[in-house]
C-alpha cells in the first residue's frame, strides 16, 4: 500500500513527540481512512509537504509571501499523488525558489507536522492542509526566482521573524528549527 511509508513516519513522529499525540492521530485518521489522501480533490484535507528552508550559515530562514493566503510562509505545496513527503517539500522549494541544491537535515525527518484550514475560495471549498515540514539548507550562492504563486520572496533574519511567531503553528516549527540546529553546532546569529 502506497501510503504504508507515510504511516510507518508518523508513528515515528508520535513516539519522538508524544507530545503532539493529537496532531498525528489526526492525520493518521485522514491518510487510513482516504487512500486518495494524497490528491488535492480530498476532501476533507489532504497531504501537503513544506520546507523550513535555511541559509548555508543557518543564520537566515527564506519564505515567501503567498499570493492566495496573502502571508508569509514556508515554501510548500500539494502532493499531487506523490506519496514522498520529503520529496514533495525537495520539489516544492526547488519550484518556488529556483533553488536546485538543498541538504535535508534532521536525519531526513520532518522536523513538525501541522493541520491547518485553508479558507474557501472561487471554484474551491474550505479544506485542511495536513503538512509535513522539513528541515532544508541551501547550498551557498544560489540565485533565488520567484514563482508565479508568490509576491515576494526574501531571507529574513532570525530577529526579523518575530512577528511570525506569534502563530503557534510557526512558532513551534521554528522553535524546533533552531534547536536542531544548534544541537547540529550550526552557526546561528
Amino acid at each position: 500500500m502506497h501510503r504504508q511509508p507515510l504511516l510507518a513516519l508518523l508513528r515515528d513522529y508520535r513516539a519522538r513527540h508524544p507530545e503532539e499525540a493529537a496532531c498525528a492521530d489526526r492525520i493518521t485518521n485522514l491518510v487510513v481512512e482516504h487512500e486518495d489522501c494524497f490528491e488535492r480533490t480530498c476532501l476533507p484535507g489532504h497531504i501537503t509537504a513544506s520546507a523550513w528552508i535555511v541559509d548555508h550559515a543557518g543564520s537566515r530562514a527564506l519564505l515567501t509571501h503567498h499570493r492566495k493566503l496573502d502571508a508569509w510562509l514556508q515554501l510548500g505545496g500539494h502532493a499531487d499523488g506523490d506519496p514522498d513527503v520529503c520529496g514533495v517539500a525537495l520539489r516544492e522549494a526547488r519550484e518556488e525558489s529556483g533553488m536546485a541544491h538543498f541538504e535535508v537535515l534532521a536525519d531526513g525527518l520532518p522536523i513538525d507536522i501541522d493541520v491547518h484550514d485553508i479558507p474557501a475560495r472561487p471554484g474551491e471549498p474550505a479544506h485542511e492542509h495536513h503538512d509535513f515540514r522539513f528541515l532544508l539548507r541551501a547550498k551557498p550562492d544560489q540565485p533565488l526566482v520567484m514563482s508565479e504563486e508568490s509576491n515576494d520572496l526574501r531571507w529574513f533574519e532570525r530577529e526579523a521573524l518575530a512577528p511570525l511567531l506569534a502563530d503557534e503553528s510557526i512558532g513551534r516549527m521554528v522553535g524546533k528549527a533552531h534547536a536542531w540546529l544548534g544541537k547540529a553546532g550550526i552557526t546561528q546569529r
